[in-house]
């Protein structure tokens, strides 16, 4: 008789990326680098930063965009979402320090109201809740453009002297490593577009590759700066409980709004998943950028917050699949894409 493997339920998706970041944080912890391994950490970091926004540049059809601006309704409201009310809300957040942040872990929880919206995870809840996966895919890449620009702007306005403020050098870091790739990739995509797409799985590996990178690098700084002394139990599980209140009124926020701006049933669904959701890939980048030595934690309530909107959204999708009073038949083969980082 053949053994059956153990297998999560499908509503509740722990992806498995997930694992290998806190597998990066537990050898940081344990096997931090410092000293001039520290300093080879840091500059390898520091291109695989510009490596990950040179392929954005590059995958990113600016045709294809231009084209989805026929919705540009639903493309607004995702973006104000994104970049209008998430930040109101992690500011009105601020009300929770000292008492149940740290005005660190505060500035990463405002962090994760400024990056941008996810691209493959709302596409698969998107077809899983048949919704409109185009526009949920034109939604994600509009957010993944704006936010090159628009999260390192907020981030500098916003966070003060934490996020590296309004300096020369800060914004001379966000030039150099995030928008001066980014323009090249799209400038080089025409030549070098296909030689991409082509190599996509291969160059899945190497941005993910680099992502981890990334993040041992800050988690390292963070341990020889000896910065986590500040994150007890208590205070980790009072970011949840302010994460989870996030999400919550943003879902909320997504839905009944686009509902009363007269949406249809299915681009409701797809302004939901794309307006509610934040980018790991695009934030974990930025942070090492505008944070520095304190990116360790900054990051921290953007890798948790990822999770929790997998597994919630997860749960959203699957009942909305069910609604019988809801979608059609054309729409009812739907999508098994496994949710991935983005």
């Amino acid at each position: 008789m053949s053994r059956r493997t153990p297998k999560l339920p499908s509503w509740l998706p722990i992806d498995p990326y997930i694992l290998a970041l806190i597998g990066t944080v537990v050898l940081a912890a344990v096997l931090p680098a410092s000293g001039a391994a520290a300093e080879v950490a840091g500059g390898a970091s520091t291109g695989a930063v510009a490596l990950l926004f040179f392929l954005y540049g590059v995958r990113l059809s600016t045709a294809e965009a231009l084209e989805g601006l026929k919705h540009w309704r639903l493309h607004l409201t995702v973006l104000v979402c994104t970049f209008v009310a998430f930040p109101l809300l992690g500011l009105a957040g601020e009300g929770l320090v000292p008492y149940v942040l740290t005005p660190q872990l505060y500035s990463g929880f405002l962090f994760l109201c400024l990056v941008p919206s996810t691209i493959q995870s709302s596409i698969a809840f998107t077809s899983i809740a048949r919704g409109n996966v185009p526009a949920a895919i034109c939604a994600g890449s509009f957010s993944s453009i704006a936010g090159i620009f628009l999260t390192p702007l907020l981030a500098a306005a916003l966070l003060g002297d934490s996020g590296g403020g309004l300096s020369a050098d800060a914004l001379l870091r966000i030039g150099g490593q995030l928008l001066l790739p980014f323009v090249a990739g799209q400038l080089l995509r025409r030549w070098i577009g296909g030689f991409i797409a082509r190599h996509k799985k291969v160059l899945g590996y190497v941005d993910r590759g680099s992502i981890l990178l990334v993040v041992y690098t800050a988690f390292s700084e963070g341990m020889v700066a000896g910065i986590w002394h500040q994150v007890t139990p208590v205070r980790l599980g009072a970011l949840l409980a302010a994460e989870a209140v996030l999400l919550a009124l943003m879902l909320m926020l997504s839905w009944y709004g686009a509902r009363r701006l007269g949406f249809d049933r299915e681009d409701r669904i797809a302004i939901q998943f794309a307006g509610s959701k934040k980018s790991l890939a695009s934030g974990l980048p930025m942070a090492s950028v505008l944070f520095g030595a304190h990116a360790s934690l900054a990051v921290l309530p953007l890798m948790l917050f990822h999770q929790m909107q997998l597994m919630v959204c997860a749960v959203i999708a699957k009942r909305r699949s069910r609604d019988p009073r809801e979608g059609n038949r054309e729409n009812s083969t739907v999508s098994r894409e496994p949710v991935t980082v983005s």
